[in-house]
């Protein structure tokens, strides 16, 4: 279960921003969630409510994740398209001259205090 440490990398991350701008609480954390980034969302969330208890200045903080979409971008014809419906092969010409544009990343987009 990888959910259960990206918790705790992203905690530590929030709490020292957090330490950083003096903020007491910290009330939600909104995630950008890649399509194939291999996360859980559910296990995501129940490792989120979970570890956040354990830790103060972020006792009841929300997790919010806004999905980015896996796209593929062809190096041979210069199209994108939806990776997770097609795979490698370019739907626009066949090639796999291919490489993932978008949808692997896990990124902290915005932090709520008070």
């Amino acid at each position: 279960m990888h959910e259960l440490g990206i918790v705790f990398h992203v905690i530590r991350a929030v709490e020292d921003t957090a330490q950083k701008n003096d903020a007491a609480q910290v009330c939600s954390v909104t995630l950008e969630l890649g399509e194939v980034s291999g996360v859980v969302h559910e296990e995501l969330l129940s490792c989120w409510k979970w570890a956040v208890q354990k830790h103060p200045v972020m006792a009841g903080a929300a997790l919010c994740i806004e999905p980015i979409p896996a796209v593929t971008f062809c190096q041979s014809c210069g199209k994108t398209y939806p990776t997770v419906p097609q795979g490698k092969l370019c739907p626009h010409c066949g090639s796999a001259d291919t490489f993932l544009q978008q949808g692997s990343e896990i990124t902290i987009k915005q932090i709520a205090v008070r």
